[in-house]
């Protein structure tokens, strides 16, 4: 009796503290605190290397590269570096084309399938310049992102700054506007962790800028979630790392939850590669102990507290009932909110079959689908990760 009840405390403790107190704690302690005022004026910028990714991006490689063109940045400090993953549609050809036209744009084309994680390496050693901005194909600037990234690097202790992604194509039907909910709640903590400790957990890997020097290479057998591991080796080395609310981009979220899904799980066990990689960092009882723990590792056991909370709140409820006791209420409270979870996901999948939407339920199906993803990503690192060569979600 004793062990599942501290097994069962743990777990809803751990929810807890991930989900609700570690956002309100940060909230509280960013009262009053603005983000790194040190920064570059427009005439003292110094130039980029923006590094792209890109497997088979014709519907989007023009566009991306002219929303950088066409920044409120000096072109001749701009160097674009395109990494062609063996692209089979007019990716390469539209890429030269652009070369031709602006004079800065450079096609690196990989004769083979390589995957992201090695062309991302090859770029950064290719790249001319100390500041690095990485980013997708699909992932859109606007006049001001540039500068916005790069102002920060004034102060020598940032390292790596992050972008605001904006999502476009939002839909009642689909899971984008519960998808989008989930990141401005994940950007404001995010935000929160870089004014308050200089230790946000892990950029939005559509766009972000480090310095060169703090850039690690990463292991190719890590599965997509390279941004993390780039941004935990900068804080490893004593680098800070910021978002940058005003460095606006444009990504259009999957409203196909089956493609959405099948993304999450591949990030999920990529998260869990990461952690087996840093597990090292939370044995420092440090502010960045407190941070990966509080924000990424506990919310990465996050379905395994629920299915330790469901179980040892069952088997509670039976043993205090076998023995006559009073003390089941608060037992019964939380198991009845646990069930409560999948009734709302039945009558989201109900409502959405007449096509009528409502938002909790909407966020409740988010929820349980993440933490299924999840589950799911961690059964799969488990039977391991041989390959980081993905396939773009389909536009």
């Amino acid at each position: 009796m004793l062990l599942f009840q501290i097994i069962f405390w743990i777990s809803l403790l751990s929810l807890l503290h991930t989900y609700l107190l570690y956002p309100l704690l940060l909230k509280i302690l960013a009262l009053g605190k603005k983000n790194n005022q040190n920064i570059f004026g427009k005439n003292e910028l110094p130039a980029v290397s923006i590094l792209v990714p890109a497997y088979n991006e014709e519907q989007v490689i023009t566009e991306k590269i002219e929303s950088i063109i066409n920044s409120d940045y000096a072109h001749d400090k701009i160097e674009i570096l395109i990494g062609s993953d063996a692209s089979t549609d007019k990716t390469n050809e539209l890429v030269d084309s652009l070369n031709k036209k602006y004079g800065n744009v450079h096609l690196v084309n990989f004769p083979s399938r390589s995957g992201k994680i090695k062309i991302i390496n090859h770029l950064k050693s290719l790249a001319k310049h100390d500041i690095l901005i990485l980013t997708d194909a699909n992932v859109m600037f606007n006049r001001n992102t540039i500068f916005e990234l790069v102002k920060h690097f004034s102060n020598p202790e940032i390292a790596l700054v992050d972008s605001n992604m904006i999502n476009t194509g939002l839909q009642k039907k689909g899971i984008s506007k519960a998808e989008n909910t989930y990141i401005r709640g994940e950007a404001g903590i995010k935000n929160d962790e870089g004014k308050i400790f200089g230790m946000m957990m892990g950029p939005f890997g559509g766009c972000y800028a480090v310095r060169k020097n703090f850039y690690s290479t990463i292991p190719e057998n890590i599965l997509v979630m390279d941004d993390f591991y780039i941004n935990m080796k900068v804080l490893e080395h004593g680098g800070k790392s910021i978002s940058e609310t005003k460095a606006e981009v444009y990504e259009k979220i999957p409203d196909d939850w089956k493609v959405e899904f099948k993304r999450k799980v591949r990030i999920d066990a990529g998260n869990f590669q990461n952690l087996k990689a840093f597990f090292h960092l939370l044995f420092r009882f440090n502010t960045l102990s407190f941070c990966f723990l509080s924000h990424k590792v506990l919310r990465w056991l996050g379905p395994l507290f629920m299915i330790a909370l469901y179980i040892t709140n069952f088997l509670i409820l039976i043993r205090i009932t076998n023995m006559h006791e009073v003390r089941i209420e608060k037992y019964f409270i939380f198991f009845s909110l646990q069930n409560l979870l999948p009734v709302f996901f039945i009558f989201d999948l109900l409502l959405s079959s007449l096509k009528i939407y409502f938002p909790v339920a909407r966020l409740v199906t988010h929820f349980l689908s993440a933490n299924l993803a999840l589950l799911i990503g961690f059964f799969k690192f488990l039977g391991g990760v041989k390959s980081s060569v993905w396939q773009p979600t389909k536009r």
